[in-house]
């Protein structure tokens, strides 16, 4: 399974590299977590710069890809080039949002009569762009999920985990990340916002193919 957490220039560490680490709890032969990135290099909103380790072009053969957060996405969204890489398909993949990166889904036309949660910041511009935002940290409809605000992050990554490998390997997940001596009501509280969202038998997308790590 490869998971792709879409890192712009001028990313939010917070939203990519959160995910990344909640999401590598998870220790399977085929079980790919790559910053999937436009350039080779890219640097976040606070100077760090990280190395990418998929293209845009592994995006359409993902099994489930994060649209991270930043400080230019609404420049991105307007970048045709980059935006004509971005094939998402939610009948075959788990697509999720953090924050401004539900911009990214409304222009793609994914969050057509489904609401979405971001953040404070991004609201008014992704109400602009004709979604409704939720008051809340998560939400999920079918394969599509999307977060608000940035410690939010460890909720798209748990909905991807129990989704693939179960409630379990989810909130074992969450266990692992969360403050000492907070773990279990962490957990539970986390679990609250995520469950009322994951499908009846949590069927995953079909056909659901592992497609191993993609080339950098």
């Amino acid at each position: 399974m490869h998971i792709a957490i879409l890192t712009f220039q001028g990313f939010n560490e917070l939203d990519s590299l959160i995910a990344l680490g909640v999401l590598n709890r998870i220790h399977k032969p085929d079980w790919h977590v790559t910053l999937c990135s436009p350039e080779p290099q890219v640097c976040s909103m606070n100077g760090v710069t990280v190395h990418s380790q998929s293209t845009l072009d592994t995006v359409p053969t993902a099994d489930a890809v994060i649209v991270g957060s930043g400080i230019k996405t609404r420049e991105i969204i307007n970048d045709s080039a980059i935006m004509a890489r971005l094939r998402l398909d939610p009948a075959r993949q788990l697509i999720a949002a953090q924050c401004s990166g539900a911009l990214v889904l409304a222009r793609l036309g994914l969050l057509v009569d489904i609401p979405a949660c971001t953040d404070l910041t991004s609201k008014p511009w992704v109400q602009d762009a004709g979604v409704t935002v939720m008051e809340q940290p998560f939400h999920a409809t079918g394969n599509i999920a999307t977060a608000g605000g940035c410690l939010a992050s460890p909720y798209l990554a748990a909905w991807i985990i129990a989704r693939a490998e179960g409630e379990a390997a989810a909130k074992s997940a969450l266990h692992y990340v969360a403050p000492v001596g907070e773990k279990d009501e962490y957990v539970a509280r986390a679990w609250s916002a995520i469950a009322p969202y994951l499908p009846k038998g949590n069927p995953l997308p079909t056909p659901f193919e592992k497609t191993g790590l993609p080339s950098c």
